[in-house]
């Protein structure tokens, strides 16, 4: 994503274009790899070593409010970011941690009266169980 753009979708979210809040989203569209807040903050603060980690943990915080990141909750593990692009799910490993994208499927609605009086925003898929690189032979959980 240019420059310009980033500037942009920020904007267009209602953030102002802070010269941190545009490395943290620059970097997360550039590092496919759902990094940690704290790879984040390593990350950016390589490139400016001024802002804290408290600010680029706001600046995450309100990223996400803006829906323009995504927050991966991995149980047991600081949760992982994803700058929000295409639609797509998540597969979380159990034994290595790792989170890979899945191609976007469609998921039956709920049955009506199910979610009484709530109204969905999005709804977001997180797979779990074992990856390629550590998925046994036998395709077991074990």
């Amino acid at each position: 994503m240019d420059p310009k753009a980033i500037q942009e979708s920020l904007e267009t979210s209602g953030l102002r274009c802070t010269q941190q809040r545009y490395a943290v989203m620059a970097f997360l569209l550039e590092h496919k790899g759902h990094p940690t807040a704290a790879e984040i903050f390593d990350a950016v603060s390589r490139v400016d070593p001024r802002p804290s980690r408290a600010t680029t943990y706001n600046n995450l915080r309100d990223l996400v409010k803006a829906g323009l990141v995504r927050e991966v909750a991995v149980e047991g593990r600081g949760a992982r970011f994803d700058a929000v692009g295409k639609r797509h799910h998540h597969f979380l490993c159990d034994r290595c941690g790792a989170v890979e994208d899945v191609e976007w499927f469609e998921v039956s609605k709920p049955v009506p009266g199910i979610l009484g009086k709530r109204v969905v925003r999005a709804c977001e898929l997180n797979l779990r169980g074992l990856c390629a690189a550590c998925a046994p032979e036998s395709g077991s959980l074990e």
